[in-house]
């Protein structure tokens, strides 16, 4: 059985952590400077993603020497972080995006039948669009793997039922699709890791 692996996109078309060589090579492939590694766990991945690759070979040589010793990894504070909740599944959905450094509420959405990763997805594609508005190449958190591979594929793999109760969210999605479609960005969407850092900023403190 292959080992599972995660690999690092320090440079490249898009940065970011990927969980297959297929996504790896397309951010990196023919790129001119690529700066790229695999990693055999999540936690190592982030850890290196975060170091940036000029730490990563010191870093590696200092998560050797503490052993057993877990590095939690930086978090950019100037930056936006996204989520959602959702009532049912699929249920009343909203989402928001705030401020990381302060919290400060910078969006909201909902609420509207939906479900959890079709809010989490909204929500990183609206924070693109806002901060594509005002130029700014301000990273995005979500601690949804789900949302990020829609937004990477830019397409929402959702298996929602399209009715006269969903058919705003469904006009939302497609907007959202579109959207990614028709622009580009230079923002890094990273993934939020809750076992390391708790919970997102933007959750909503319903669990």
């Amino acid at each position: 059985m292959a080992t599972k692996k995660y690999y690092v996109v320090w440079n490249g078309r898009k940065t970011g952590i990927y969980e297959s060589w297929a996504e790896c090579e397309q951010q990196t492939k023919g790129y001119q400077g690529a700066r790229f590694k695999s990693f055999l766990s999540l936690e190592e991945a982030t850890n290196a993603f975060h170091a940036g690759y000029t730490n990563t070979s010191s870093q590696k040589k200092q998560n050797t020497a503490n052993k057993g010793v877990s590095i939690t990894p930086s978090v950019e504070m100037d930056s936006i972080s996204v989520d959602a909740a959702c009532s049912g599944n699929p249920g009343m959905m909203e989402y928001q995006g705030v401020y990381t450094k302060t919290g400060e509420q910078l969006f909201h959405f909902g609420p509207v039948l939906g479900t959890n990763n079709i809010g989490e997805f909204l929500g990183i594609v609206h924070a693109l669009a806002l901060l594509k508005k005002d130029g700014k190449d301000t990273t995005i958190y979500s601690d949804s793997r789900t949302a990020l591979s829609w937004v990477r594929n830019k397409k929402a793999n959702t298996s929602l039922e399209r009715n006269k109760n969903t058919e705003m969210v469904w006009e939302m999605i497609e907007r959202a699709e579109k959207w990614l479609k028709e622009n580009t960005y230079s923002n890094k969407i990273l993934k939020w890791e809750t076992s390391l850092l708790g919970e997102i900023k933007a959750d909503f403190g319903r669990k």
